[in-house]
């Protein structure tokens, strides 16, 4: 075999690797210590507002909705605002599990897209990333995972589902694209990834509907912002965080000690 085709080869097999479907086990393994809890809380008292977000840059950057860390009584940023990383071994026991957390600050946000983006104050170390992959390569049918802290679930819960639909200028809202998935979402997971069988992250969880207009309960329907939509955001502030992609087919100071606060609800979909 000749020196050309030997690295033909090699391309090839680099490429299949990349583009090996991991278990949803895989993904986890793989992402969740790269997700990170998100609190906001007001000038005074304790109860704030919680949800959940992806570490981009190993420096300390975190990528969530606006809806998180904006306070419904301001509609600014909350003034103050923790991120907590995620143990070795989720127990359970809050004290615990929210034992290694540090202090950010809001470097950029839009409410119309929902995103927002902050900086952890304090990084001892090289943080793990998610990656971001292209949501042009995601399709309807295809399996996707995401991770979050549910309320009144576990914290770093793992679900899966589908894309099942998708959605242009969400809610009428210019350039915002989405996903509908049935994968398991609710309040508190707002934030976190939404992520493909390569354990790349295809969209960012950002709502859900629960309830029809006629006041039914609407099952297994909630929607991420689509990759793409974040990496263009991300490039205005200067933040280049999209992988290249192989595919052709197809989210106070202390510890806080009470669970976190739902985040804001509009009729039939809550964020």
């Amino acid at each position: 075999m000749c020196l050309a085709q030997l690295t033909v080869a090699l391309l090839l097999l680099a490429e299949a690797v990349q583009a090996k479907e991991l278990s949803p086990r895989e993904i986890y393994e793989q992402v969740a210590p790269a997700v990170v809890m998100v609190m906001g809380y007001p000038e005074t008292g304790t109860r704030g507002n919680g949800g959940t977000g992806s570490i981009i840059q190993s420096d300390g950057l975190v990528l969530t909705n606006a809806h998180v860390i904006i306070e419904e009584a301001t509609g600014r940023p909350f003034p103050r605002l923790m991120v907590y990383l995620k143990p070795d071994r989720v127990s359970g026991d809050q004290k615990r599990d929210l034992s290694r957390g540090s202090t950010a600050r809001v470097v950029a946000y839009s409410q119309p897209l929902d995103l927002a983006l902050l900086k952890l104050d304090e990084v001892k170390a090289p943080l793990p990333v998610v990656t971001l992959s292209d949501s042009e390569t995601a399709r309807i049918g295809d399996h996707v995972v995401a991770i979050g802290h549910p309320e009144q679930g576990g914290l770093w819960t793992l679900t899966t589902g589908t894309i099942s639909a998708e959605f242009d200028h969400f809610k009428g809202v210019p350039g915002k694209h989405v996903f509908q998935t049935e994968a398991g979402i609710n309040r508190g997971n707002s934030g976190g990834p939404l992520l493909n069988q390569q354990a790349r992250m295809v969209g960012v969880n950002t709502a859900i509907a629960r309830m029809a207009a006629d006041g039914m309960p609407i099952a297994s329907i909630s929607f991420s912002l689509k990759s793409a939509v974040v990496t263009q955001w991300l490039s205005r502030h200067g933040v280049f965080a999209m992988a290249p992609t192989t595919q052709t087919n197809s989210s106070p100071a202390g510890v806080m000690t009470v669970p976190p606060a739902p985040v804001s609800e509009s009729p039939g979909v809550s964020r």
